[in-house]
């Protein structure tokens, strides 16, 4: 067996695979059909960011006619949480990560609901499967808030909770957050319909999570089966990995954890440059390994994931996150965490400007304060 990889020659072969140490040309839909979507929670700023980050010359308008011509949708994947992905991504991984939506409504929402059982989603004559029955014509018919369909839904449930039936209609259905919702600059509600509607199209009747598998390995591999997991939301896919046998390589980290990889994804060496970039908040390079430690130190970990759930903007300097950045109107302020060496200064004001400029501020300000 080759020698251990560094968490830092992880972190490489991470950046490397996300497009990080060297902007792509690939265009908007390429991209995130690569990454297997982008966490896209926080409308609408984080996805275009990210693909800021990611893409030469990337403009909003890119992403937004994606969005507006069907070509790409906001849905809830996965870890149960709102991602956009490419219409064809909905419709194989809707019903792939269905495991993760169901746990999610069991353990979230089981009390509030009372008169449903969930104890077999999967059931087509299951109280979900009735749900689901009342709530796709209702959907079908004008894109709904979940504020708009729990009420709906709740004279035939008694003592059930109206959010909460909302919330077992989106777990029942693959409901897509419809347009202007997510678009740059513009925005709306939360409006819902189905995915089938909304595309045209069924959702793939057989998907193979063997595809996911090998899909996640090359945009974020090397990883470890909880790794997988982790960023997915599934479980037990360590014989996921087994059956793939021949088909990937295995490796081992500093700690003699296994690693699994694609054969001819790329694994530079760690000494490989790595410019500065300005991560998106909710970036899933942060989000997508049980052990994050080959982009973010443990010990910054607290400062960049906040107790209420929110995940800060980063700045990534030599390939590692060393502070939080934001902006307000036509100023973007960066905290570092520890001093920045010099020669990353410029990169930061490099990558502060590209990001107001987006913004529709070409002459703000990029500010660094001092270190924390």
């Amino acid at each position: 067996m080759s020698a251990p990889l560094t968490a830092r020659a992880l972190g490489r072969a991470l950046l490397a695979r996300q497009h990080l140490l060297q902007r792509s040309t690939l265009d908007a839909a390429a991209m995130v059909r690569h990454l297997v979507g982008l966490q896209a929670q926080a409308a609408p700023e984080p996805p275009y960011l990210g693909l800021l980050s990611r893409i030469e010359g990337f403009a909003p308008e890119q992403l937004t006619a994606l969005l507006e011509d069907r070509g790409a949708v906001r849905i809830a994947l996965q870890r149960g949480t709102i991602h956009l992905v490419t219409a064809d991504d909905c419709l194989i991984l809707r019903p792939l990560l269905q495991p993760v939506l169901d746990r999610g409504l069991r353990t979230t929402y089981a009390k509030r609901l009372p008169g449903l059982d969930l104890t077999d989603p999967a059931d087509p004559a299951g109280d979900l499967a009735a749900l689901a029955a009342r709530a796709r014509p209702l959907v079908e018919a004008e894109p709904l808030t979940f504020q708009q369909l729990g009420p709906l839904l709740a004279p035939a449930y008694p003592g059930s909770d109206p959010a909460a039936l909302a919330q077992a209609a989106r777990c029942a259905l693959p409901l897509v957050q419809v347009p202007p919702r997510g678009l740059w600059g513009r925005g709306g509600p939360a409006a819902h319909t189905t995915a089938e509607h909304w595309l045209g199209r069924p959702l793939d009747p057989a998907p193979a999570l063997d595809g996911l598998v090998l899909r996640y390995l090359a945009a974020f591999g090397p990883a470890t089966a909880a790794d997988v997991q982790k960023w997915s939301g599934l479980t037990r896919l360590g014989p996921v990995l087994t059956r793939l046998g021949d088909r990937l390589v295995r490796l081992r980290d500093a700690q003699g954890r296994t690693l699994y990889d694609l054969p001819e994804a790329p694994r530079p060496d760690a000494s490989a440059p790595a410019p500065v970039r300005l991560l998106a908040p909710f970036d899933n390079l942060l989000l997508s390994h049980a052990d994050r430690t080959r982009v973010l130190p443990e010990e910054y970990r607290p400062r960049v994931m906040t107790v209420n759930g929110i995940v800060l903007g980063t700045v990534l300097v030599d390939g590692s996150v060393a502070g939080s950045w934001k902006t307000e109107e036509d100023v973007l302020t960066v905290r570092p965490f520890a001093p920045l060496p010099r020669a990353a200064l410029a990169g930061v004001e490099q990558e502060g400007a590209r990001v107001l400029a987006l913004g529709g501020t070409p002459d703000g300000r990029v500010v660094v304060l001092p270190a924390e």
